[in-house]
């Protein structure tokens, strides 16, 4: 074998870069699942309380108060007359034109506890403007009214809470 003579080398197999990678990306991943979980389960919780709260104020911004007197599955004591004083076109939080929903947020026991029910609190901003004013307009913002609204889990009935 002279001095410039090589041995021929095989370059390392990439199998083993790989393999390392791939664990790398799984033990990343559960170690997000393990510290985070509310970021992978918040969207599926509060489905149908959020799609309850959006079909309701799309039946009060197309003006179909009867409909959405219907999603809102009052109690006795709240009548249509009084729903219509709420969330009438002339009603406190009326006209409302558009909408902007926060995160719910999981109440239990409460007033609601001697019916054993639990709800999400969902905070809603309305407004009598379409589209929703931003918030540098100040002057629309003025007009924005916020309203806490309960929807109960097991029959998705809408509420206002007891505070």
């Amino acid at each position: 074998m002279a001095l410039f003579d090589t041995v021929e080398q095989k370059p390392p197999s990439k199998v083993r870069r790989y393999f390392y990678t791939a664990v790398g990306v799984i033990v990343t991943i559960a170690v997000f699942v393990a510290a985070f979980p509310s970021y992978l389960w918040y969207p599926f919780v509060y489905y149908r309380e959020e799609k309850t709260v959006r079909q309701f104020l799309g039946q009060v911004i197309a003006g179909n108060t009867q409909q959405a007197y219907q999603i809102w599955k009052p109690s006795e004591s709240y009548t249509f007359a009084r729903f219509n004083e709420d969330w009438g076109p002339y009603g406190y939080y009326g006209p409302v034109k558009s909408y902007r929903m926060e995160r719910p947020e999981h109440i239990k026991g409460g007033a609601i506890a001697d019916k054993g029910a639990q709800a999400a609190d969902v905070i809603v901003d309305v407004s009598p403007d379409q589209p929703f004013p931003a918030d540098d307009d100040v002057a629309k913002q003025h007009r924005v009214k916020q309203v806490h609204l309960w929807v109960e889990f097991d029959n998705q009935a809408i509420s206002f809470p007891p505070y």
